[in-house]
């Protein structure tokens, strides 16, 4: 714990103080919740045992169900269990391995979006070069360095966190410790550590943002030299990146990328990207793609018959 410290737990104020919203809270996010482990594992299950979901798109579209299932759970059920509870205490150390999983696992999805952008580039621009480029030791390098990139990059939070002096008050407006609220209760100033958080996790959003959509922008320009039926189903592949990108980062840049401010939707935009939008990308990814529903169909046969 950080020397300067008087305060060894906090108080999460969650998203709502009202008996009736809790209720509804506690209700909604146990369905999504569950929806997302559920429906993540089910993902995971049908490209790990299917014949046919051998591609890299599939071999990292294992890992963003993974690191979906990770992410959500690094907040999700303290948020559900702290609705049912009097007092919503978490202690320092619990707050700051909360602040490490967020960012471990959310940095990590941005990585796997990178490589997914990539993989799609390479199969539309770069054809005949795609069994080559995208090798099978390719993909699990790239995967490799993502985890170690993404442990970097939680080691950078976690030490920014860990420099913070908490005297009183422990209230953190919020329903999960991150940076941003964690601010708002050091004593000391904080302008420096805000300006650092930008340059890093602020960063990070804005420019993966910007090269996903720039990726994106290339590979729908390349598409019309392609046969109409090509054209249709890379279409199909890229529109369900597309989205999750969006989803995914719209929040994110919205969070990371400003002066040390907070807005009263902070909240209910922190609860998009980090339990909304991994609920959501199984349901993108299945229900607009025929080669994942027709595996799942094969698989859950076999296991029936």
């Amino acid at each position: 714990m950080h020397q300067n410290s008087s305060v060894t737990e906090f108080v999460l104020l969650g998203l709502t103080q009202d008996p009736i919203k809790q209720k509804m809270v506690f209700s909604i996010f146990l369905i999504f919740y569950v929806g997302t482990v559920v429906g993540n594992v089910i993902i995971m299950v049908t490209i790990k045992f299917s014949q046919t979901l051998g591609t890299p798109m599939y071999f990292f579209l294992f890992y963003l169900s993974f690191v979906d299932s990770c992410f959500s759970t690094s907040t999700a059920p303290r948020l559900i269990a702290d609705v049912l509870s009097k007092k919503k205490i978490i202690s320092y150390n619990e707050c700051m391995t909360q602040v490490f999983a967020l960012h471990l696992f959310g940095c990590m999805e941005i990585f796997v979006l990178i490589f997914m952008a990539v993989d799609r580039y390479v199969a539309i621009c770069k054809p005949l070069h795609y069994a080559t480029i995208m090798s099978k030791q390719v993909c699990i390098i790239l995967i490799v360095l993502a985890w170690i990139g993404s442990f970097i990059h939680s080691i950078a939070q976690i030490i920014l966190a860990l420099r913070l002096p908490f005297c009183g008050p422990n209230l953190i407006d919020h329903y999960c410790c991150d940076l941003q609220p964690l601010l708002k209760l050091a004593c000391m100033d904080t302008y420096v550590i805000n300006l650092q958080l930008v340059s890093n996790s602020g960063a990070l959003c804005l420019s993966s943002f910007l090269f996903l959509l720039i990726s994106y922008f290339v590979i729908l320009y390349s598409l019309r030299n392609h046969s109409a039926e090509g054209r249709k189903k890379a279409l199909s592949t890229c529109t369900s990146h597309i989205i999750v990108v969006i989803l995914s980062f719209g929040p994110c840049v919205f969070i990371y990328t400003r002066p040390p401010t907070t807005f009263p939707m902070d909240k209910m935009v922190a609860v998009f990207y980090t339990i909304g939008t991994p609920f959501l990308n199984p349901l993108i990814y299945t229900l607009r793609n025929a080669e994942v529903k027709n595996a799942m169909k094969k698989l859950w046969h076999i296991q029936i018959t």
